[in-house]
């Protein structure tokens, strides 16, 4: 009688087996996916979402095509994985044959033979795991010192218009971040995929030997799962870049304080940068702080559906049990074959997310690796001989930063070999602007700089800036030289009596120097090329009067060189061929010193009041 109502509670119109209850199953399972994918949507609409996948597919296969130089440590490591995988499968499996035997008058043999395979595959999954782990961190570890020397390598060719309008905290979070990521998009999330899909189908197949019946009631809890599993990647990934983007500019914050320390400290604003810096801070704890809530719940629903699935399915193996449908090994092995299909499918639903995540920083390394640089460095032109003769003409400029303004307008000018030229005139008048186009640091707006009667731009970037320190960029330079450069600039005195001399580490962007010194080395970097085109800004600005006229005549021993110099204290350049006056960005007068003082216009009075400030008692 007892035998009789349980196989009418189980297989009776409401019983597990009854055709009506598996209907109403599989229309809740339906409906609860149906009910997913219409109530999360892509939140930019479908069209927007096909492309975003659509995208996200190109940039997969572009990261791929970075990892063939890692071909055979990934395939040896997808070996590995499908050995750790086959032999994992297997040990649950083993495991309730053991219950099995030993539930029984077992023979010794059973026993044995059940335990030594569980034991062999528990050794060939942990090995082979082992070799999997190690290959694929090899391959990644490759993959993403090989990506961060190629961004580099595209940052540096950029236009300094790039730099100026990127923050750096951008710029070191793709260097350090992306990149990582960029290597997880395909090392270790197709590790994991691979790994899952294969462990989850081998588990279905062996699940279903063992019980057709409740491997389809343990699916029911796929779309519960997959709910739970869009609604967290949803809100985390969201939370994820907020943080990822808050960190950044906690950086720069930090970044730019380290940079210009000696003017925290000239203006007492140590206590100011540091509140900047902790309110950065705050706003990413508080971003990180929602974010693992989010977590948290999520992982408290996922374990409490876990847990009641896991309820359904030993009450049911009761029941199977029961009517000898199933041994109580059999269930054994089928629990736990259940604990790992729960966290396969989360993972699988995880995966792709991830991975879109992954593919999403790859894009940000490709727009940079993509970018090409405004200012071409494609040129061609070496000539053996260049007699230095530079011509601007009808130039426009603005900087990237600050477009609406013209720094230069209509400029023109013609720098001939043998002269020295010098560019004097008010702060901001466009004196350093001319410098920066003449070194194809920013592309003007309009007009062009010729050099020689040819555009600047078709010269080969190389043959234009052949330039550590005195001896910079320079492959063979003996010591005599850099020596007698040094002597030029009177840079020689200071250098020998230095701890080491001219093999003195001067720390980082000689900070141990003092600002005369960095200068007088800077010009004999400038005097040991003898270049035919000789660019200094502000060559004498931190000189004293003996080192200043040193330089006066090393600058006057090169007769054929083309010289530019800019200055502001005007004694230093009355000795030039020509004196251009420049005042927003355009030439009010233009002659020697002489015949600009003899003109009484703009030129005099900026001297007369130069003069009348420096004779004022301070």
């Amino acid at each position: 009688m007892v035998h009789g109502c349980s196989q009418e509670s189980a297989y009776g119109p409401l019983g597990l087996g009854g055709p009506s209850l598996w209907l109403l199953c599989t229309a809740a399972a339906a409906a609860a996916a149906l009910f997913w994918e219409t109530t999360f949507p892509d939140s930019n609409g479908e069209s927007n979402g096909k492309q975003k996948k659509q995208k996200a597919r190109v940039l997969f296969m572009r990261v791929l095509i970075f990892y063939r130089p890692d071909t055979l440590l990934l395939v040896g490591a997808f070996i590995f994985l499908s050995l750790a995988v086959l032999c994992e499968m297997f040990i649950p499996f083993y495991t309730g044959k053991v219950i099995d035997i030993l539930g029984t008058r077992y023979k010794w043999n059973d026993f044995l033979t059940a335990i030594i395979l569980m034991g062999l595959y528990s050794l060939g999954s942990s090995f082979s795991a082992g070799c999997r782990g190690g290959l694929f961190m090899c391959a990644i570890n490759s993959f993403t010192c090989r990506m961060k020397v190629k961004l580099f390598g595209a940052l540096v060719k950029q236009e300094i218009g790039f730099f100026e309008t990127i923050k750096t905290g951008d710029i070191t979070s793709r260097l350090s971040t992306d990149t990582t990521l960029m290597g997880r998009a395909v090392a270790l999330n197709v590790n994991v995929l691979l790994r899952t899909l294969i462990k989850t189908v081998g588990m279905l197949s062996l699940m279903m030997s063992l019980s057709w019946k409740l491997t389809l009631l343990m699916l029911m809890e796929t779309p519960i799962t997959g709910l739970l599993q869009s609604v967290h990647d949803n809100y985390y990934q969201r939370l994820s870049k907020e943080v990822q983007d808050s960190m950044a500019r906690a950086n720069e914050a930090a970044g730019e304080t380290v940079a210009g320390i000696r003017t925290v400290r000239s203006f007492k604003t140590e206590q100011r940068e540091t509140g900047r810096y902790n309110n950065r801070l705050m706003d990413t704890h508080n971003l990180k702080t929602r974010r693992d809530t989010v977590r948290a719940v999520y992982l408290l629903l996922r374990r409490l559906t876990a847990l009641v699935m896991q309820v359904v399915m030993l009450y049911y193996g009761r029941l199977f049990i029961q009517r000898g449908q199933m041994s109580t090994g059999n269930l054994v092995s089928f629990i736990l074959y259940q604990s790992d299909m729960a966290d396969n499918i989360r993972t699988l639903i995880y995966i792709f997310g991830d991975m879109l995540n992954s593919v999403g920083a790859a894009g940000k390394v490709f727009e940079y690796l993509d970018r090409e640089p405004q200012v071409s460095t494609k040129g061609t032109l070496q000539p053996e001989t260049l007699t230095g003769h530079v011509h601007f003409n009808n130039l426009s400029f603005s900087y990237p930063t600050r477009q609406e303004r013209k720094v230069l307008q209509g400029f023109s000018l013609e720098l001939r070999p043998g002269q020295l030229t010098a560019l004097v005139g008010p702060s901001g008048g466009g004196k350093s602007t001319c410098v920066s186009l003449l070194e194809r640091f920013y592309q003007p707006q309009q007009g062009e700089i010729l050099l020689d009667g040819l555009p600047l731009q078709s010269y080969q970037h190389h043959y234009l800036h052949r330039k550590d320190n005195i001896a910079y960029g320079l492959a063979d330079c003996s010591l005599e030289r850099v020596q007698e450069a040094a002597r030029r600039a009177n840079a020689h005195s200071f250098i020998s009596q230095l701890e080491k001399g001219y093999d003195t580490d001067v720390g980082e962007r000689g900070g141990q120097l003092s600002g005369g010194q960095k200068q007088r080395i800077a010009i004999a970097r400038a005097l040991i090329r003898e270049p035919q085109v000789l660019i200094l800004d502000e060559v004498t600005s931190a000189l004293d009067t003996e080192s200043e006229h040193m330089v006066q005549e090393a600058l006057a021993s090169c007769p054929s060189q083309t010289l530019l110099v800019i200055a502001h204290r005007l004694k230093t350049i009355e000795r030039a061929d020509q004196i251009i006056l420049i005042d927003q960005g355009t030439v009010l007068e233009q002659g020697t010193h002489q015949e600009l003082m003899d003109r009484k216009g703009s030129y005099y009075k900026l001297r007369e009041r130069l003069f009348t400030e420096d004779d004022t008692p301070h």
